[in-house]
């Protein structure tokens, strides 16, 4: 919290736009710090969500709008060239892994269904269960960087012939069983979870058009606050920074000094670093331990 609000700058009079607005808990400090006229447009995909957001908001009623909406639309809401900050808070939040009939976390027995937005069509189960073994195998390996994937794979699609997966622990325990934990913190299920999280919601498609949205709707000067949980995700944002930052474009596939040609840079980095949650939060809030920070200053 305290490195997202340093990095945004907020102040009386700017106008933020948070694209994953959860429990609410930055877009209140956005708005308490852009007092008394400051404004903000939240985003989430989550009904559930935005029902807690505008409730927690209320005493800055009059200075924020909300929206259901994914993040990559976020330019539907907001004019290009009007927001000082956007802040994209990736992942899954507190409340989706706790509420067990959400089907997030496998240390809740729930539906395996792991939908942000349950308009969605497909769920986990879905997946699970009708999806050809290869490219099962593949998601894990692509999404969720577990080793063992085609194994997993292998032994999913022989169980799912005779008794379809329907519930998160049922599902975690039939991986603890062929991947032993061997002392491991990460239970055996963590990737698998992950990978299917990631593919139910095309959150890394997403986080491609949000990025180039968020950076549309930035005045100059303004900056692009993105909090990832997972290298896929960072990974992605550090190559956006760095193909922004370039003062040089390129013909071809390989970026080689004789075909580079002279541009302008559309934006900076505030840190080249990620940046960190420090000891004291990630004491008080576990789940932040993972946590990267990446700002962007559009020039």
């Amino acid at each position: 919290m305290r490195e997202t609000l340093t990095a945004l700058l907020p102040s009386p009079g700017k106008l933020f736009l948070d694209g994953t607005i959860g429990g609410a808990g930055h877009s209140f400090a956005l708005l308490e710090a852009s007092s008394p006229d400051g404004r903000l447009i939240g985003l989430d995909r989550d009904e559930a969500a935005l029902a807690a957001a505008a409730e927690k908001l209320k005493p800055f009623e009059g200075r924020f709008e909300l929206h259901r909406s994914n993040y990559a639309e976020l330019e539907e809401w907001a004019a290009a060239g009007s927001c000082d900050g956007v802040l994209l808070d990736l992942g899954v939040s507190s409340p989706q892994l706790d509420r067990a009939e959400r089907g997030f976390s496998f240390q809740h027995e729930g539906p395996l269904d792991m939908r942000m937005d349950q308009r969605d069509p497909v769920t986990a189960a879905d997946i699970v269960n009708t999806w050809p073994e290869e490219e099962l195998a593949n998601l894990i390996w692509e999404l969720g960087d577990e080793r063992a994937s085609r194994r997993i794979a292998k032994a999913i699609h022989s169980r799912r012939a005779v008794k379809p997966f329907t519930t998160t622990k049922e599902l975690a325990d039939f991986i603890a069983g062929i991947i032993p934990r061997g002392g491991q913190k990460i239970h055996p299920a963590n990737r698998v979870f992950q990978a299917l999280r990631i593919e139910v919601n095309r959150e890394l498609d997403a986080l491609e058009q949000g990025l180039s949205a968020a950076m549309n709707v930035l005045k100059p000067g303004g900056r692009l606050a993105v909090i990832t949980f997972h290298s896929l995700e960072d990974r992605m944002v550090k190559e956006f920074g760095r193909e922004l930052e370039r003062d040089y474009e390129f013909s071809g596939d390989v970026d080689l000094p004789e075909f580079r040609t002279p541009k302008p840079p559309q934006a900076r980095w505030i840190s080249r670093k990620a940046i960190a949650p420090d000891e004291s939060e990630v004491k008080s809030n576990p789940r932040s331990r993972s946590a990267h920070l990446r700002v962007l200053e559009k020039l």
